[in-house]
């Protein structure tokens, strides 16, 4: 790689807002804020408001969506015209 012309690479902790857990990695995202990880470093902290800890489809809380009753309400607001000719 050419020097100069990358941004720096660093250990970075991301933050799920809405669970509070945390995880380190590497990243170019840069922030004021700071967190002193387990290993006794401080590092940038990124807060993040969706993560794999609290999104639906990571979780298994997912909605599951009712399609065959949202065929028939559509059904029922608008007419059933037939079938294709």
């Amino acid at each position: 790689m050419k020097p100069g012309i990358h941004p720096d690479y660093h250990p970075v902790v991301f933050q799920d807002r809405s669970t509070g857990e945390a995880f380190l990695t590497r990243s170019t995202a840069t922030s004021q804020r700071t967190i002193e990880w387990t290993d006794g470093n401080t590092y940038p902290l990124v807060v993040l408001d969706v993560s794999s800890y609290s999104h639906p489809f990571w979780t298994g809380t997912r909605r599951v969506v009712d399609s065959a009753g949202q065929v028939e309400k559509f059904r029922r607001r608008y007419g059933h015209r037939g079938g294709r000719k």
